[in-house]
């Protein structure tokens, strides 16, 4: 029997990646309003697909729609955000001591392939940024699946990992963060390697630490504005 086909992608999904690509790297930032037809013309979407693409964003969290306002990427405050940060550290710690337990062999392969893509992908944004795509691109979505955690991976991989990776990529732009953070991914994914779950564990939540505090800094700087 063979295999069925890829399903090619809708005009509604590919408004749907356009606007999330854009909202995950900032091109539309959290808090900012915009209406349909700026919306249409900005990114050469047409009214339809755009609807259905704001429903889905809508259900992500990612946007907000108000009658007679427009839509608005969502935003948090700096507290939120280190409220996200903190779970964010637990969780995923978890997730990682389980995916030492449970991930395969050729899983932990692929993840670590995974790396080299995103080693390449640093070197051509000539160490300035850490773009990850969305589901298996992404080494936190992949820990997270990994775990054979299934309410774990419920929780992480819902409305939480949506709103965390608005805030990611931008707070990856910071000089010499992109080599720090892969180089915590690799040693997690050795971790992994060895089986050895509590240093997993150990080393996910160092890595997610240190991530918040590289965002408190940005902050306290005036770096960022939340």
């Amino acid at each position: 029997m063979e295999a069925a086909a890829p399903q090619s992608l809708t005009r509604a999904d590919e408004a749907f990646d356009c606007l999330q690509t854009a909202i995950v790297k900032g091109d539309l930032a959290p808090g900012e309003k915009i209406g349909e037809v700026e919306l249409c013309a900005r990114f050469n979407l047409t009214r339809g697909p755009l609807r259905e693409a704001l429903g889905r964003l809508e259900s992500r969290g990612l946007m907000v729609r108000r009658p007679h306002a427009g839509v608005k990427v969502v935003s948090v405050s700096a507290q939120e955000l280190m409220e996200l940060y903190h779970i964010r550290e637990v969780m995923e710690g978890l997730a990682a001591r389980q995916a030492a337990e449970r991930m395969t062999d050729q899983e932990i392969a692929d993840l670590q392939a995974t790396l080299d893509s995103h080693e390449t992908m640093i070197e051509q944004a000539q160490g300035q940024a850490y773009y990850q795509a969305e589901g298996d691109y992404d080494f936190h979505h992949r820990i997270a699946t990994g775990s054979r955690n299934t309410k774990l991976a419920q929780m992480l991989l819902g409305d939480l990992y949506y709103m965390v990776r608005m805030y990611r990529y931008r707070l990856s732009t910071s000089s010499g963060r992109p080599h720090r953070a892969l180089g915590e991914h690799r040693r997690i994914v050795e971790a992994i390697a060895q089986r050895d779950g509590e240093l997993a564990e150990f080393l996910m939540k160092r890595h997610i630490n240190a991530a918040r505090k590289n965002i408190e800094q940005k902050i306290s700087d005036g770096l960022l504005n939340i």
